[in-house]
């Protein structure tokens, strides 16, 4: 295989599609009323990352389970105040209705849909990514992360050619994260040093305590003293009894009392974050190809739901392109722009198990 600067484009679909449904207004519906802003939304961003950044493959990185009993069992707080009286995820009732739709249309599209039950997106885009990297040199593509979510920050690395696309303002302006814009932004040097920062600093967006009286700037600091998060937790181990703060470097907010049960608690935390690079997923049979954009907006088009012009649909950017838009698997032929699939074997299975990219 020779090697390409195309990108594997990872989607973390949950992520764009909520920023989606907030960022295009309700106004936007099918012919039966049906509100699409999400469906639009996505679409249109997907065009959009196509046309600009050329990938040679695409995935759309599905979450199986919004909230993995393994991350509730380590952190119980967590996502709780987004839990539902079913016990589902507190969704929108706008939205809940679309995201049928968003899998119904990628699979038309022919686009790549991967999860796992028991995980999250993150987890699905952390194991497709360790795999790209593991790849020979020669081989090897970069790496493009697009979401909304920061915690994916820890994957960023310069040498191996990972990088996030963070969404700013909705859905229509993105930010390149590399190691460079952690230095400037957060202070910290690496994707896992941010990794480590948010431990220390927690998430209340997520339920995610930190270290009570540990802040983002107090975080780093005591990262740059003792090297990273390891070394940190060794020195306040190497304390007897209850250890003042004072005795690690920090003193702002924390109550003795208060101390061991942060410490204890980061602990429990850096296993949360650490997205899960190794856990088994299926492999799908077939090769999956991208099919043809004729064949596979037809089906959503003759639902009434809205697009502004045929080069705006994700098949078209891609046939402008003219690359493959879906992994594929190891050992199989080289993808063809506008190859079906043979028949009998569904968009849908081809995109739910694991590729080899």
């Amino acid at each position: 295989m020779r090697p390409s600067s195309a990108p594997l484009l990872l989607l973390d679909t949950a992520s764009l599609y909520f920023r989606a449904f907030y960022g295009v207004p309700e106004s936007v519906r099918a012919a039966d009323g049906t509100p699409v802003n999400a469906v639009r939304g996505l679409l249109d961003m997907v065009a959009r990352l196509v046309t600009a950044r050329r990938p040679a493959r695409l995935v759309a990185c599905w979450d199986d389970d919004w909230r993995p009993a393994f991350r509730v069992a380590a952190i119980p707080s967590y996502k709780a105040h987004r839990v539902a009286a079913d016990g589902g995820e507190d969704v929108p009732a706008a939205l809940v209705g679309q995201v049928p739709v968003i899998a119904e249309v990628l699979d038309a599209l022919g686009v790549a849909r991967i999860g796992a039950p028991g995980f999250e997106a993150d987890d699905v885009i952390g194991t497709l990514t360790a795999r790209e990297v593991a790849r020979p040199v020669g081989q090897r593509a970069p790496v493009e992360i697009v979401t909304g979510d920061r915690d994916l920050f820890q994957l960023v690395d310069d040498a191996a050619g990972v990088r996030v696309l963070y969404t700013l303002r909705g859905i229509g302006e993105l930010e390149v994260v590399d190691q460079a814009r952690l230095v400037e932004r957060y202070g910290v040097a690496t994707g896992r040093g941010y990794a480590e920062m948010a431990v220390l600093r927690g998430d209340a967006s997520d339920g995610l305590p930190g270290v009570p009286g540990i802040g983002e700037k107090t975080a780093v600091a005591l990262l740059r003293r003792y090297g990273d998060l390891s070394g940190l937790l060794a020195a306040v181990s190497a304390t007897s009894g209850s250890p003042q703060p004072s005795a690690v470097g920090c003193s702002r907010r924390a109550t003795t009392w208060r101390w061991p049960l942060g410490w204890s608690t980061s602990r429990r935390t850096r296993l949360w974050r650490t997205c899960q690079t190794g856990y088994p997923l299926s492999r799908p049979t077939p090769t999956a190809w991208w099919r043809s954009p004729s064949a596979g907006v037809s089906r959503p088009a003759s639902r009434g739901w809205s697009t502004r012009s045929a080069r705006e649909h994700p098949g078209s950017a891609v046939r402008v392109t003219g690359r493959t838009a879906v992994p594929q698997v190891s050992g199989g032929p080289p993808g063809r722009p506008g190859r079906r699939p043979r028949r009998g074997q569904s968009p849908a299975r081809q995109g739910r198990g694991l590729p080899s990219c």
